[in-house]
């Protein structure tokens, strides 16, 4: 099962369209957790310990953290990144058809963009 941490940018609207068509769905977001407000490289480190996949709209920053991540040797779950571009029904149907599909070991150490294609 996917589990999924949603950092503090993240659009609520996408959140609730995922939790419309998947009530069941592991997600949390960062303003809930005690690392609300924390710098990215803590934010990577709750999730690698959590083993959720991030979920951002953040291509400055916190894509650059998990690379560094990656080539340290250090886990990463995964980071989806949706540039805020996205339309908000594509992201929804992007990610419900990577939940849907796919399971959390294909996208450990890696950083993907939605839309996929």
């Amino acid at each position: 099962m996917m589990r999924f941490l949603a950092d503090e940018n993240f659009d609520n609207r996408i959140l609730r369209g995922l939790l419309r068509v998947k009530p069941d769905l592991d997600v949390v977001r960062a303003q809930d957790t005690e690392i609300s407000g924390a710098e990215d490289p803590i934010l990577l480190e709750w999730a690698a310990k959590e083993e959720r996949i991030l979920l951002t709209h953040d291509v400055e920053t916190r894509v650059g953290f998990a690379y560094e991540r990656v080539k340290a040797g250090l886990p990463v779950p995964g980071v989806f990144e949706i540039r805020d571009t996205v339309p908000i029904g594509v992201a929804i149907d992007e990610l419900i058809l990577i939940i849907e599909a796919s399971n959390p070991a294909e996208w450990k150490d890696k950083v993907s963009y939605i839309p996929l294609s």
